[in-house]
């Protein structure tokens, strides 16, 4: 039993802090490109998948505390090879925009409808590039009254 929870610590400390590096390099890449008002904790918080989140925490130590000690390092070591990847601009960004980023949608309040890109999706506001007036627009989600 004690293996088992040590694995599931151990998982939950590694899953922890390679989600960790890709949400920093969400932030880096993509959020302070754009000048979008978030903060990390709020980013972090927000775009946590609890399912992966298991998974990956499973997997992780499983592969710690069941496994070779060499397949162990090697497996996580891929793994977080792959998680520092995101701090490099390209791939930060396009991790982000697969996250993020909604591509030609019409948003419409009581005045006005725009048609852009939603760059991000907060608690309050939405960060909008609308294509026709040419620049990011903050838009209250109070008052919009819908998305298509």
């Amino acid at each position: 039993m004690s293996k088992i929870f040590q694995a599931l610590l151990s998982g939950l400390f590694f899953t922890f802090i390679l989600d960790f590096f890709i949400i920093l390099g969400v932030k880096m890449n993509y959020i302070d490109v754009h000048h979008i008002d978030v903060y990390y904790n709020i980013l972090f918080a927000d775009h946590q998948n609890i399912f992966i989140f298991l998974f990956f925490t499973i997997i992780i130590g499983y592969l710690i505390m069941y496994t070779s000690t060499k397949t162990a390092l090697i497996s996580i070591g891929v793994m977080f090879v792959l998680s520092f990847s995101t701090l490099i601009p390209p791939i930060g960004k396009l991790v982000a925009q697969n996250l993020l980023m909604q591509k030609n949608v019409t948003i419409r309040t009581n005045q006005f409808s725009y048609h852009g890109d939603v760059y991000y999706n907060g608690r309050q506001n939405i960060t909008f590039y609308d294509y026709k007036l040419k620049k990011v627009i903050i838009l209250n989600k109070n008052k919009v009254i819908g998305e298509y």
